[in-house]
Order: structure tokens, then sequence, then C-alpha cells
């Protein structure tokens, strides 16, 4: 199973692509969505939906999931976060693909085995369990992670385990 993890943001949104085979996980491709941080807020997520569309499309996954929103204290950037957010479920959704949702610390529990693991131990861990990956960045790894906790859950699923 071809699996798309996604770390929204509206400046960046991280994504991998993780192939899972029983448990045996294989990295295939991960990276940055980029927008324009000049242009108006509907341009910019307009622009995050059809750059998500073409990933959908040009790599086939058979599931997704993304990250849960992190709530700050500024109420703008949680705001903008939770927009960006909402454009990446609809384009995962829009596809026909099942949705995982995951909060941060469920994440990093998965991969790290603690629920406050920093992002630098998510990031290491991430290339233990995919070994060669080359990482584009720090959203990446994190839409990596978040690619691998939903295999994880996945297999406990089809196991009974959860």
């Amino acid at each position: 199973m071809i699996i798309l993890g996604l770390d929204p943001g509206l400046g960046t949104t991280g994504w991998g692509l993780i192939r899972a085979e029983g448990n045996r996980l294989s990295h295939l491709a991960n990276g940055r969505l980029k927008t324009d941080t000049q242009a108006p807020l509907p341009r910019r997520l307009a622009h995050l939906d059809a750059m998500l569309a073409a990933l959908i499309a040009d790599h086939g996954p058979e599931a997704a999931a993304v990250e849960e929103v992190f709530v700050n204290s500024n109420a703008q950037s949680t705001l903008k976060l939770g927009q960006a957010r909402g454009v990446v479920l609809c384009a995962a959704a829009r596809t026909g693909i099942d949705v995982g949702e995951y909060k941060p610390s469920t994440v990093k529990k998965s991969v790290v085995g603690m629920g406050n693991a920093e992002k630098a131990q998510v990031h290491a861990m991430v290339q233990v369990l995919l070994p060669g990956v080359k990482i584009a960045g720090p959203d990446a790894a994190d839409a990596l992670a978040v690619a691998i906790c939903h295999a994880h859950h996945l297999a406990s699923a089809r196991f009974g385990l959860r």
C-alpha cells in the first residue's frame, strides 16, 4: 500500500510517500509544497489545492494521513494553519482515498516511542525506519512520520491490536 503523509501549513506543506508491505516500510518520495507569501490567502489556498491534486494524481496513493492542528498562542497563525489543513483534507478526500488524522503526540509516540519527543528525535527515527532516505526538510520529515504512524495504525487494525 502506498501511503501519503501530509504535514499541513499555509507557507509550506510537507509531504512524504511510503510503501507499506506488511510491517516493512520503504521510502518512495518526499518534498515540500510552498505558497507565495505575498499572494492573497484565497489564491494561496487554491494553489496548495492544485499542487496537492497534481501530487496525488502523479503518485496514486491508496491512503493518506494528516497531522492535526497544533494550537499555538497566535490565533491568526492557528486559523491560517486550520484553513490550509482543510484544503489538505479536502484534496485527499476528493480522490476517494481514506484519510487518517493524528495528533502530533500520537505521531511522535508511533515513530519514536514517546509522545513528547523532540523534532530532531522524530527526524532521526524517520531516517532509521526508512534507510537511505534524503529528507527535503523538517516539514517533509514530519510528513514521513505521519505516513509511518498511519502505516503502523493500519497494521494494528489488520491484526486486531487497536
